[in-house]
């Protein structure tokens, strides 16, 4: 009865080492996947995010110019339409680079918008619209403007995203530590406190004689 006692006790430590363990390695790999998506997000945040910022920062630059230049009066109409045409060429240089980022329908849907003020102010030069060209400079630069504040957004949600995953992962990482000086507790209790236990003597009654 004694040595199935002492297999039954070394049965539920096993058990109990056994269901620790296994919480551990489940929370290393969730840790992990967290990680993989924390660096998702952060890529993300540079390559749709950082990079858009930039392209729309570009597009600003010109858009701001063909409007200035469309507005001047003191310009010569030739002047104005070969500076203008030039811009539209570095204008339309941005666009496949911005179109190979990763845009959500909403920011698509404004893209186009934008598309279409830039078409419209490249069919207007050939007539010499100044007015029509300025005013869908204009209009394009809004257009702009809505993206930006999109990407804020965007920018926004994906670090909130990262922050959220990080603190996760320190919080299993809390719970690993608090696992680990567990499964050290039960490890030492059964190498060293069963030792000791053995180790003690029953005195032996005294003798009659």
């Amino acid at each position: 009865m004694r040595d199935l006692k002492k297999y039954s006790n070394k049965t539920k430590a096993a058990f109990i080492l056994l269901i620790v363990m296994l919480i551990i390695l489940l929370s290393n790999f969730n840790t992990l996947r967290n990680s993989k998506n924390v660096n998702e997000n952060i890529n993300a945040i540079y390559n749709d995010r950082l990079m858009v910022s930039h392209y729309i920062f570009q597009y600003a630059k010109e858009l701001h110019f063909i409007k200035s230049e469309a507005e001047k009066l003191d310009l010569s109409d030739t002047i104005k339409k070969d500076e203008i045409i030039h811009t539209l060429k570095i204008v339309h240089s941005i666009d496949d680079l911005y179109a190979k980022t990763v845009l959500t329908n909403k920011e698509k849907e404004h893209f186009d918008a934008f598309l279409a003020s830039c078409k419209e102010i490249n069919n207007q030069v050939e007539n010499k619209n100044w007015n029509k060209i300025a005013y869908s400079s204009g209009e394009a630069l809004k257009t702009l403007e809505s993206l930006s504040q999109i990407q804020i957004k965007e920018g926004k949600a994906k670090l909130a995203s990262a922050n959220k995953m990080y603190n996760d992962n320190n919080s299993l990482g809390q719970l690993q530590i608090a696992l680990l000086i567990i499964l050290g507790g039960i490890t030492f209790y059964l190498l060293i406190v069963k030792k000791v236990k053995r180790s003690i003597k029953i005195p032996e009654p005294p003798s009659m004689n």
